[in-house]
């Protein structure tokens, strides 16, 4: 038995179905996309992969070379299709037939050796902090959004300085840059403008810190004109992609030298380093123009930092604790919301933009809600959890509702990662896995909408890392493990192979079943549910790259932005000078449509760079189980 394809374990052939739950809005802004037609590579083969939209439920597709019908009949299984590779440049036609119309596009192959798309990039140049000590750049987290309009994703990417510094750690670090992309495709007709230059640059300059926790960055279309926007912390001396310094040029809030150091009232008399922080100064949020970089709209950063000692302590480890997502708070439109702290106090702030004005809507302050303080995570999912066709934020063991009241807390502090799916194959209601750090509540499986513990594994540790997937399809819905236990947990609490090591780091939807890979530093891993053993795909090679973040080891995105519904995976060439798409070249009999429509995944995929990186997740099952439509 292969365990590329289950086709025998599988319920059916291939299923349609309503990709955002049924309580979103039928008129729910979402995003324009075409067809994201991808060429790749595999030996002597050209796989040739393409977006299925919505509403094309009954659409078949047919491929052409140089004029010449390729499938024998119209394509109706898949939005996938492998063919002889030209040896020659050779000129493709992909047509679409939905509702009695047929529409072409027109693309071009070139032959290539590669099983990736190549993405040059501009890398800055090396430079040196105050004290002398010399950094280079990273290519570090990545988003993706249609900045110019065209239906097809920008890639929006955070240049990292070497000498990045954890919120716990003192010491000068170089500029934070953020570029924009334009990825190889074989639809663009202008190869020329697809070269090392990024469509623009912004400098978040020196008073911005740089490190995981410091840059959270928003792509996504929030007016409603078909171009995305980027919005993010600024600081004084903030250079926009036009050249426009934001605030005062010559502010420079960098600290050196010691304070007073206290933690949650301890240690008094004791000296803290403060060499390279930003604890004092005015704060900004700007949205910028997603196709050329300019900022928009500068307004007060909320939440504010006020008094760092009231955080929890003094060298503003805690103060600086910012994360950020997308949600849909009134179900039509998507708002921004900016977040601060979660090991004590912490405030999420909603904001809107018309276009023209960014307004605050509301203000969720922790300490005006008993038991929600401290209930952060390292990152947060938005996503309509209880049915009223709005979004809530599901922020580590609490959860805030779409008008910024308290939804629930489960009390059980601060955790390393998060997943919010539907976890049941028969429900379309989400569940929450939650890993905890405080050596005593382990991880729990939690109702996403009242928070009512389904079961909960005690630890002594902190558990740093925790995942959950569909990987074994004798199991009825999603698996979950965490790095405290060996094996994993099936929905009814049961645990399954305890004496197994499962990675826990990511996970990918990439070969051909509808059970989901796991993502490991670089190499695409399947769990073998016969032998009891945990498989290397040989099918994707990330030779000559490097993964993000430290023991983290994520990409620098993972989602689908391309082809079918499967996920590419975008990661950095050792060297930082290039982005290498990975995309599958294995056949599936499935077709679904482009994930991206689905809301929650959407959104995961716009939080995806927040904190500690997690993968993108839909708001409905999909795995080995999904019923027939």
């Amino acid at each position: 038995m292969t365990i590329r394809i289950l086709t025998s374990l599988l319920l059916y052939i291939h299923a349609i179905f309503a990709w955002t739950q049924p309580n979103y809005a039928p008129d729910i802004q979402k995003e324009h996309l075409g067809r994201g037609i991808i060429t790749l590579t595999d030996g002597d083969s050209l796989v040739i992969s393409w977006r299925l939209l919505e509403n094309e439920e009954k659409a078949s597709f047919n491929v052409y070379q140089n004029g010449k019908r390729l499938n024998e009949n119209n394509i109706t299984s898949s939005t996938f299709f492998k063919t002889i590779a030209p040896k020659e440049p050779a000129e493709f036609l992909l047509t679409v037939i939905n509702d009695n119309r047929e529409t072409s596009y027109p693309f071009n192959y070139t032959p290539e050796k590669k099983p990736y798309i190549t993405l040059p990039l501009s890398k800055p140049a090396d430079n040196t902090t105050p004290d002398g000590r010399r950094y280079s750049y990273i290519a570090n987290d990545a988003s993706v959004g249609d900045v110019d309009g065209d239906g097809e994703y920008e890639i929006i990417l955070k240049w990292e300085p070497s000498n990045a510094h954890d919120n716990s750690h003192e010491g000068f670090t170089g500029n934070v840059l953020l570029d924009c992309y334009k990825i190889h495709s074989p639809l663009n007709t202008k190869p020329s403008t697809l070269n090392a230059k990024p469509l623009w640059r912004i400098d978040l300059g020196k008073n911005i810190r740089a490190g995981a926790h410091y840059t959270q960055f928003l792509v996504y279309d929030f007016d409603g004109d078909g171009r995305s926007e980027l919005i993010t912390k600024t600081a004084d001396g903030t250079i926009d992609g036009t050249g426009l310094v934001i605030g005062d040029p010559d502010a420079n809030w960098v600290m050196t030298g010691t304070i007073n150091k206290t933690i949650q009232g301890k240690g008094a008399g004791q000296q803290a380093q403060v060499v390279g922080r930003i604890l004092e100064g005015p704060e900004y949020l700007t949205i910028f123009d997603g196709q050329t970089g300019k900022a928009l709209k500068t307004v007060t950063y909320e939440p504010p930092r006020g008094d760092v000692g009231s955080w929890g302590d003094t060298y503003g480890n805690r103060c600086d604790r910012f994360l950020a997502t997308v949600a849909y708070l009134d179900g039509k439109h998507p708002s921004a919301v900016m977040c601060r702290g979660y090991y004590t106090k912490t405030y999420l702030a909603a904001y809107d933009w018309n276009g023209t004005d960014l307004t605050l809507r509301w203000l969720f302050n922790s300490e005006n809600h008993s038991g929600y303080s401290g209930q952060g995570n390292h990152n947060l999912r938005a996503g309509d959890v209880d049915g009223d066709g709005c979004d809530e934020i599901t922020y580590g063991s609490m959860a805030v509702n779409n008008d910024g009241t308290g939804l629930y807390t489960t009390h059980m502090g601060h955790g390393d990662a998060i997943h919010q799916y539907a976890f049941y194959p028969d429900s379309t209601q989400l569940q929450i896995w939650d890993v905890h750090e405080n050596r005593k509540d382990g991880s729990d499986f939690r109702d996403a909408k009242t928070g009512r513990i389904i079961f909960q594994i005690p630890s002594h540790d902190d558990v740093g890392r925790g995942m959950a997937a569909d990987i074994d399809p004798t199991n009825y819905g999603l698996e979950m493990w965490s790095s405290s236990q060996r094996g994993y947990f099936d929905v009814k609490g049961n645990q399954h192979y305890p004496n197994v090591f499962i990675p826990q780091n990511s996970a990918v939807w990439w070969d051909g079943d509808l059970l989901r890979e796991l993502l490991d530093r670089n190499a695409i891993l399947k769990w073998n549910w016969n032998t009891q053993r945990v498989e290397t795909l040989k099918d994707f090679r990330a030779e000559g790259c490097s993964f993000n973040n430290g023991s983290k080891q994520n990409p620098c995105l993972s989602a689908d932005i391309l082809g079918d519904w499967r996920e590419e995976v975008i990661v950095r060439n050792n060297e930082s000078t290039e982005l290498r798409i990975y995309s599958t070249t294995i056949p599936t009999p499935h077709r679904f449509p482009c994930l991206m429509f689905d809301i929650p995944y959407r959104l995961s995929v716009a939080t995806e760079n927040v904190g500690y990186n997690q993968p993108p997740e839909p708001g409905f099952y999909l795995g080995s189980q999904l019923p027939k439509k």
